[in-house]
């Protein structure tokens, strides 16, 4: 049977913030320090003792070395020669009482040392020791993995949806791109120079209202690449959200449905890099904006609820410049205190006022646009009036510059819209001017090829 493990070295652990033997009239804290100096101060008064026992031991031990070599010596000596010398044998008693008394001493001093490490006091200083010490670097230590604003870096970048776009672009010329027929044109009416023009869609615009919401809404489709119009003064942000909305609406939606705390918690610690993320922000502001508009103000409470976890979320990393997901656990601690529940829930009532009062806006300017829309396809619309980039025609040639080099006849045919006037017009051109100039009609919009 192993011989059982001593435990008795940890009785003696010696604690400077033991409160037993605080005088009520002494400040604890000082008390603490006082004994803390005290106890350091004793320590170094035994390691220094310690270390000058041992400094005299090692030279006793040198000491006793020589005494043995020389004693080696007059013993050696006195074997090669017969005859007794007695100044040999007063030297080897001699040396022989020397080691006794260096042993004694020696023995002397272990023994101080042994009471030392049997009486030493354990603390929280001298309990452990490092045996092994490493630095570790990370080399994606200098990489930030969040935004300025506090969110977590986009997973997205566009690059999808941006190549669909151009391959939708350049279908989309192809079936535009035919080639012009001089001799017999198509009994098909001449853009007229005032043509009317659709006006751009929004970045993010909501769905119509409907008029009488009889159920919940509808599931959300997932968004399709954007069209030229939508992109305005940061293409690579619109691409991205699209990409987004593609990839991670369902898991977004899924996040909007959670009731409680502790499962909005638990959902974002498990896919924070996700739903922390701007894109998603944006995803949560526009779903609540689009319930209000429809009608579903309980379900536009519950995604607004939501919004304002991910945006405090966010606002606590930026001010402490941290990676969101650091932040998940340290913002629902502060939802267990009172204060800043209050804080939390007067915010959100704040932001479905505003949400409240943009649907309103936003049926306003809906309705406008729609009138207008109306108004532009009755009455049509001077092009001349609209900026250059928006009477752009296909091609990329602007309508007004290139009536302006058309041939005169040419020019009373589209002014009067006479199919057949353009026909006599071009048959009296040279075949290489005529295709040249209908060529110019096409890419400006002139004329609609098909």
């Amino acid at each position: 049977m192993s011989k059982p493990f001593d435990y008795s070295k940890w009785d003696k652990i010696e604690l400077s913030d033991d409160e037993e033997d605080v005088h009520p009239n002494i400040d604890r804290e000082s008390w603490f320090r006082m004994k803390h100096r005290s106890r350091v101060e004793r320590e170094e008064h035994e390691e220094k003792d310690k270390q000058r026992i041992m400094e005299e031991m090692a030279k006793a031990e040198q000491r006793m070395k020589m005494l043995e070599r020389d004693l080696k010596k007059i013993q050696k000596h006195k074997e090669d020669d017969s005859d007794d010398d007695d100044d040999d044998l007063d030297d080897a008693e001699a040396i022989r009482i020397e080691l006794e008394d260096l042993k004694t001493k020696n023995r002397e001093r272990q023994a101080k040392l042994d009471e030392y490490e049997k009486n030493k006091k354990w603390n929280v200083d001298n309990m452990f020791e490092v045996k092994e010490e490493r630095t570790l670097i990370n080399a994606n230590a200098g990489k930030s993995n969040y935004t300025p604003t506090g969110f977590a870096q986009s997973t997205v970048t566009g690059e999808e949806v941006k190549k669909q776009f151009a391959s939708k672009k350049e279908e989309d010329n192809d079936g535009d791109k035919e080639p012009a027929k001089t001799e017999k044109p198509k009994e098909a009416a001449p853009a007229p120079a005032a043509a009317p023009k659709a006006e751009p869609k929004p970045a993010a615009a909501a769905p119509q209202p409907a008029k009488k919401p009889a159920g919940p809404s509808p599931p959300k489709s997932k968004a399709s690449p954007p069209s030229p119009t939508e992109v305005d003064s940061d293409p690579n942000f619109v691409y991205s959200y699209h990409e987004f909305t593609d990839k991670y609406a369902d898991l977004v939606e899924q996040f909007m449905t959670l009731k409680s705390f502790d499962e909005s918690k638990e959902f974002l610690l498990k896919h924070g890099d996700i739903l922390l993320q701007e894109h998603a922000c944006n995803y949560l502001l526009l779903a609540s904006l689009e319930d209000e508009m429809n009608g579903y103000r309980e379900k536009m409470t519950q995604t607004a609820k939501q919004s304002q976890i991910v945006t405090n979320i966010a606002e606590l990393a930026k001010s402490w410049n941290t990676h969101p997901g650091n932040c998940i656990m340290p913002f629902f601690q502060r939802l267990n205190q009172r204060e800043f529940l209050e804080g939390f829930l007067a915010g959100l009532e704040t932001f479905k006022q505003k949400i409240i009062s943009r649907a309103v806006t936003k049926k306003i300017e809906m309705d406008r646009a729609r009138e207008k829309e109306h108004a532009v396809e009755k009455e049509g619309v001077d092009i001349s009036q609209l900026p250059k980039e928006e009477r752009l025609g296909p091609g990329g040639l602007d309508p007004l510059e290139v009536i302006e080099t058309l041939p005169v006849s040419m020019q009373e045919a589209f002014e009067s819209r006479d199919v057949d006037k353009l026909k006599e017009a071009l048959l009296k051109m040279d075949q290489k001017d005529a295709e040249y100039h209908m060529k110019r009609c096409v890419d400006s919009g002139l004329w609609q090829a098909g």
